[in-house]
């Protein structure tokens, strides 16, 4: 009898480590606390949706660097589940200046991580082989990508530029001495004409290659492992097909997701159907191959809709029984007086951003529990 309790016990085990390796990331030799993270964002998004913000701890409406202070947490008390940072100052600048930057980063992220928060990383790479910025200048932006990724003439340089994202990343640590797990979303809205990764400057064949060594060189040759890889168009695409015209393969991203301004308000038009469509995409093609998905970026700037967050936002999110870890809007400029996406004290969406913040549905920081340790689901 004691050895058939035994063995159910075992049996019994077995099952829930079975239930809790719902996602599978690429990096098989990622941290427990980046394994833990990607599992219960995954079980989370059966039933919720957390809520991040671009830089919200960096910078709001009208003020910079204030320790402890964010816009959301202004609002509601509590700072966003999820924070938006960006490394896009790590190259194309003096070394002193990188350094200030990567100081600067790692107190951000593990300020996040301590508090139980997580952090998502953009990367608005400043052209590596001319000038122009992120964003592509005709007469004055080289098509970067066939010159970076192997064989390519500054295939050195951007190799240095990964050491340095890799120094960053690997020096990243808790309180509790654990390396900081990162959602890492490099070369973002792909599929469109803004950057000088976009479609129009490279071929289909050189996007995948840059992505594959990218994410190869950071993982096998650099040793970081305590990225989730994310990829996310724009909002060009209307079927799965075209969602997955630039995908590198499963074998290398862990998250697939999606930046739509269009849809959800951008220059005072709605197309909101066809943003839930393109939603339901996402979220049908990762629980199809076990990855996590996310509403990587979108908002309404200036938000002059006093109702966008529970009439247009919420209703989205929660039609097509969507299984989506966070949706995160974009900055609030800390000088602008137009350009912010989440409300501060008197904004004319507060209320009914205090209405999203307490509907069961959503997520923000203070509801976060040990989300970087692995929990046993029944």
């Amino acid at each position: 009898m004691k050895k058939i309790l035994t063995i159910l016990v075992l049996f019994f085990n077995a099952v829930i480590c079975f239930a809790q390796k719902k996602v599978r990331l690429i990096d098989k030799n990622a941290t427990a606390e980046t394994r833990a993270l990607a599992n219960n964002l995954y079980r989370l998004s059966e039933k919720h949706i957390l809520f991040g913000h671009q830089h919200a701890t960096e910078y709001g409406h009208g003020w910079r660097g204030d320790e402890g202070r964010s816009d959301v947490k202004s609002v509601t008390g509590s700072h966003p589940a999820v924070v938006g940072v960006d490394f896009s100052g790590l190259s194309g600048r003096p070394d002193i200046e990188i350094n200030k930057e990567k100081a600067r980063l790692r107190k951000i992220i593990a300020d996040t991580y301590d508090r139980g928060g997580i952090a998502t990383i953009s990367w608005h790479f400043s052209n590596p082989a001319s000038a122009g910025g992120f964003y592509w200048k005709d007469s004055v932006s080289a098509p970067a990508v066939k010159m970076i990724i192997p064989g390519g003439s500054h295939h050195a340089a951007y190799k240095s530029i990964l050491q340095t994202i890799a120094d960053l990343a690997s020096s990243i640590k808790g309180s509790d001495g654990k390396l900081v797990p990162m959602i890492f979303r490099p070369y973002h809205e792909f599929d469109g004409w803004w950057f000088w990764w976009g479609k129009p400057y490279c071929t289909i064949d050189e996007f995948k290659t840059l992505w594959r060594f990218t994410v190869s060189y950071l993982k096998d040759s650099l040793g970081v492992h305590n990225f989730i890889y994310a990829f996310s168009p724009d909002n060009l695409f209307t079927t799965e097909a075209e969602f997955l015209e630039r995908y590198p393969g499963d074998k290398w991203v862990d998250m697939v997701g999606m930046d739509n301004y269009g849809d959800f308000g951008r220059y005072g038009k709605y197309n909101v159907d066809s943003g839930i469509l393109k939603l339901k995409i996402v979220s049908d093609y990762a629980k199809r191959v076990q990855k996590l998905a996310a509403f990587t970026e979108t908002g309404l700037e200036s938000i002059p809709n006093a109702s966008w967050w529970t009439e247009i936002l919420l209703k989205a999110l929660r039609r097509e029984k969507l299984q989506l870890a966070y949706v995160l809007v974009w900055r609030n400029d800390a000088t602008s007086p137009t350009h912010y996406y989440a409300p501060f004290p008197g904004q004319e969406s507060e209320k009914d951003f205090i209405k999203f913040y307490n509907d069961p549905y959503t997520l923000f920081e203070n509801d976060l529990k040990d989300i970087y340790k692995m929990k046993r689901t029944k």
